[in-house]
């Protein structure tokens, strides 16, 4: 009779374990898939803002309208960095916020100074540098 209670048991964990255990590598599987996916759609896995938010944050003009510079960016990055500095009194998560901003919108100039320098350079043609020696 005690040997049958413990087979009883001990068929009853492995069960529970197995189970358990099953779930667990397809909660893995599927968070493995969606982090997958999240690096392939937007190239940062980690920084999900948005160029509009990120506008806001810094409270400046899109940079599409041609009118966002570098420096400008970086100007109110500072600014806001150092107003929210932990050590004075500001929040750690804002500024991670504010930086996040700042490297989003960093990105989003290059790539309009990119495509502005494409457009020139098909609107001049192509025009090797040639170096004559002397």
């Amino acid at each position: 009779m005690a040997h049958r209670i413990v087979t009883q048991v001990v068929v009853t964990g492995a069960r529970v374990f197995g189970r358990a255990f099953a779930e667990a590598y397809k909660q893995a599987q599927a968070s493995g898939k969606h982090a997958a996916g999240k690096k392939a759609a937007g190239g940062f896995a980690a920084s999900s803002i948005n160029i509009d938010e990120a506008c806001k944050i810094l409270n400046v003009k899109p940079p599409a309208a041609g009118e966002t510079s570098v420096e400008h960016v970086m100007e109110r990055f500072k600014k806001l960095f150092d107003l929210n500095d932990p050590q004075k009194g500001g929040s750690f998560y804002l500024q991670s916020k504010i930086l996040r901003a700042r490297e989003r919108l960093e990105m989003e100039l290059r790539e309009v100074e990119r495509k502005a320098a494409s457009e020139k350079e098909l609107q001049e043609g192509w025009k090797p540098k040639v170096y004559k020696d002397r």
